[in-house]
């Protein structure tokens, strides 16, 4: 999973960004308004944290010209405590959802596993198929009750899948999800994770579908 923060404090840049690292996400950074805009424009994001006081373009309207533009992608806001104005403007124009400042790291991490599991249509925190369930909370996974020891790339690329499981997913999907924009990008890359994957899993889950890229498909029972 992939996320873009935008946010022009640095120190609290930095450490959003290590703390969504930490818990297995991809993750870019802008810390200006302009530059927050054209990645969201033109980058695929699984969710977007961005700041309402930007400099060069404010947060509000970095996410209007995003709706605008048609672009889906869910918006969690940082808003200051005492300005409820900012926090009616950010719902109105679009935003997912909020979080004051100051604010625990943890609580932004709880909102953003949220949004994302809400846009691929889950409601648990946890996504079972067949004998495979990811804990999103805690970012691991496991075969009937055993843990899978996955590195960091082959769990990005399972949880993935299993969050949009049922649908077939490409390569270059695949890719643009799993890697930060400065990563020397090889859709090659993804056939190999795949094959450990399968291999650690020990089940039939992952199909390839030719000619298309891979699926999970989600048993009737499943959540």
């Amino acid at each position: 999973m992939r996320i873009l923060i935008v946010e022009d404090d640095i120190n609290l840049n930095r450490q959003l960004a290590e703390a969504l690292k930490e818990a297995g996400y991809v993750v870019d950074t802008a810390f200006d308004g302009e530059e927050g805009h054209f990645l969201g424009d033109t980058e695929p994001y699984d969710a977007i944290i961005l700041d309402i006081g930007l400099p060069e373009m404010d947060g509000i309207t970095v996410l209007e010209k995003w709706r605008g533009a048609g672009r889906t992608v869910p918006v969690l806001l940082l808003t200051a405590r005492d300005r409820w104005s900012d926090k009616v403007a950010g719902i109105d124009a679009g935003a997912d959802d909020y979080v004051a400042k100051p604010f625990h790291v943890e609580e932004v991490l709880a909102r953003i596993r949220a949004l994302i599991r809400r846009a691929a249509g889950h409601a648990s925190s946890e996504i079972v198929c067949g004998p495979v369930r990811l804990d999103t909370k805690s970012s691991k996974a496991t075969v009937d009750g055993k843990p899978l020891k996955l590195t960091s790339h082959e769990y990005r690329l399972l949880a993935y899948l299993m969050h949009h499981k049922g649908e077939v997913v490409s390569r270059t999907e695949l890719v643009e999800h799993m890697y930060d924009q400065d990563f020397d990008r090889d859709s090659n890359t993804i056939e190999v994770f795949v094959g450990r994957l399968r291999k650690k899993m020990g089940v039939d889950l992952i199909e390839t579908v030719r000619g298309l890229g891979y699926r999970i498909q989600a048993p009737t029972n499943a959540n």
